[in-house]
């Protein structure tokens, strides 16, 4: 289904499934640094909420 959709594979299979779907390693490495990057910004109460009024003092936090 992933094939015909032309749809490109980039979280790996578990690693006990019979057949192993082949996906893009730096892609995937990439795609989990964004994520923690956003979980660690999630983390500050600050940023989550915006508590900034203007948009320089929230790049600042930031």
């Amino acid at each position: 289904m992933i094939e015909e959709a032309n749809i490109e594979v980039v979280i790996p299979s578990k690693q006990n499934r019979k057949i192993q779907i082949p996906h893009d390693v730096k892609a995937y490495k990439l795609r989990n640094r964004i994520e923690m990057f956003f979980n660690k910004l999630k983390h500050f109460r600050r940023v989550a909420t915006r508590y900034d009024r203007r948009a320089v003092h929230f790049l600042a936090t930031v």
